[in-house]
């Protein structure tokens, strides 16, 4: 399924975004804002091209966290078993973060699936808030391990 332009913009580069910043902290890679954005970024377009092939949905997460894995476990100069704990842990997230929200989808379900994918600026802003969620992770536990060490 083909991702509008405006949606890969303001809702899937920040879904990358905040994913990767989430499994950086998990990874204890240092926070370079231009780092987190080039894979959040590039973990968007991954996703955005992987979903143009007839595969099965949800298997552009699996493919999503492996390159994510791949990613970290690059910039951690090796750290196997932290990268894929990270890169797990932080998909998870999302996907719990994602099932949390979809309650929020209750008021506009009157609206048929094909019908409401052409609403753009709901589906940005109900994206967004797992979004945020994922942001604020990543801070929360980031201080938990300041405070640790």
């Amino acid at each position: 399924m083909k991702i509008p332009m405006i949606v890969l913009l303001l809702q899937g580069i920040p879904e990358g975004t905040a994913l990767t910043a989430l499994a950086f902290v998990i990874s204890r890679i240092p926070l370079k804002v231009n780092q987190i954005l080039l894979v959040g970024t590039t973990l968007a377009v991954c996703a955005n091209v992987i979903r143009l092939f007839p595969i099965p949905m949800g298997l552009h997460t699996v493919l999503g966290t492996l390159v994510l894995f791949l990613i970290i476990t690059r910039l951690s100069k090796g750290d196997v078993g932290l990268s894929f704990i990270a890169s797990i842990l932080s998909c998870l997230t999302l996907i719990i973060f994602e099932t949390a929200c979809l309650p929020l989808l209750k008021p506009v379900s009157i609206l048929a699936p094909k019908t409401l994918s052409t609403y753009h600026a709901i589906r940005i802003i109900l994206g967004d808030i797992h979004v945020l969620l994922l942001f604020i992770s990543a801070f929360l536990l980031k201080k938990v391990i300041a405070k640790k060490s």
